[in-house]
């Protein structure tokens, strides 16, 4: 089905023999598009729509982004807040809508992303809670700017996180992974956290452990 939605957007439909469908929302890297982690799709159980969605931002030719940012010469990444923001605001209504016209409830939502789509991913997560059930964050990081945003405790109870990271991550250091990885284990969320061989991509072995926590999402519902 045709989805009416403000952002660019690929979709493949859930199974229609499906009951009780989810919806998992992949948000792209920085510098990439919709087209990006659509590619996943095939991998991803039949009992989910993917619903890929383009940032807003166009960085150039089929180049987009949910932020800008700089590179301090401390090595510190300061990023454009407004940008940010802006992009948090649209996925807070792009997310509820589309789940209403594929009839799914939130409690059957999971938004998950790569490096700065897993950055927006874990910012929903932690500041709008009720909009899912899950997230993804794949070679990524918790935003300082968003710390102060994060809903309260009893609102994140009962949500389930999976952070994945790869051990020679040049873009993403691993040691932001451990930082995010340690601030989760302070809050009510169930994780999920495996490290994997490898730079700022996604590899075989990562997928697959995606794909069997996804399943596992939908079993103990």
């Amino acid at each position: 089905m045709s989805l009416e939605l403000p952002l660019t957007y690929l979709h493949r439909p859930v199974d229609p023999a499906t009951d009780a469908p989810w919806l998992l929302v992949l948000l792209h890297g920085v510098g990439s598009n919709e087209v990006d982690l659509f590619g996943l799709a095939p991998a991803v159980p039949r009992r989910f729509n993917v619903l890929s969605l383009r940032a807003p931002f166009r960085l150039g030719s089929d180049s987009f982004g949910w932020f800008t940012f700089v590179i301090r010469s401390d090595g510190h990444r300061q990023i454009d807040a407004e940008q940010e923001l802006n992009s948090r605001t649209i996925l807070t209504q792009v997310i509820p809508s589309a789940a209403e016209q594929l009839s799914i409830p939130a409690e059957r939502i999971v938004v998950g992303g790569f490096s700065q789509g897993g950055i927006m991913s874990l910012s929903l997560l932690l500041t709008r809670p009720e909009l899912m059930a899950a997230a993804v964050v794949m070679h990524s990081r918790l935003l300082p700017e968003v710390e102060p945003l994060m809903a309260p405790a009893e609102a994140l109870q009962g949500r389930r996180l999976w952070v994945s990271h790869g051990t020679k991550d040049s873009v993403m250091p691993l040691a932001e992974a451990h930082n995010l990885r340690d601030r989760v284990r302070q809050l009510p969320i169930e994780l999920s956290y495996q490290e994997f061989p490898g730079g700022h991509e996604i590899r075989t072995a990562e997928l697959s452990a995606v794909t069997t926590w996804l399943n596992g999402l939908v079993a103990g519902r």
